[in-house]
């Protein structure tokens, strides 16, 4: 019985942004999934997140009395490591000083 192709070693990039953060006129989420797209990698997805904190140490959550719109955001980015790699040279022009990311080695299945 044969279980398709064998995995392949990529890199999972996780970016992590507030909700409000924007580029131009766009959610910063959105302009970094949109241009992982453009950069042809071959997914990212965007996580809300209900409770976090930052740099500003505030807690920021989705509890009705709290009605935060600051919340944590992941951006994922999985693809081969070079061009993963290649794509954190424009997520670093795109986003600056406060970019919060990091890399680990994934198994891509498909």
């Amino acid at each position: 019985m044969s279980g398709g192709p064998a995995p392949v070693t990529g890199l999972r990039l996780t970016v992590l942004l507030g909700e409000g953060d924007t580029y131009g006129h766009r959610p910063l989420y959105s302009e970094i999934v949109h241009r992982a797209h453009y950069a042809r990698l071959a997914g990212a997805s965007v996580f809300r997140g209900i409770e976090g904190f930052g740099a500003s140490s505030l807690i920021h959550t989705t509890r009705l009395l709290s009605l935060s719109e600051e919340l944590p955001v992941a951006v994922v980015i999985v693809d081969v490591a070079e061009r993963v790699r290649a794509f954190v040279a424009e997520l670093r022009e795109l986003v600056g000083e406060s970019l919060v990311a990091w890399m680990d080695e994934v198994e891509i299945v498909r």
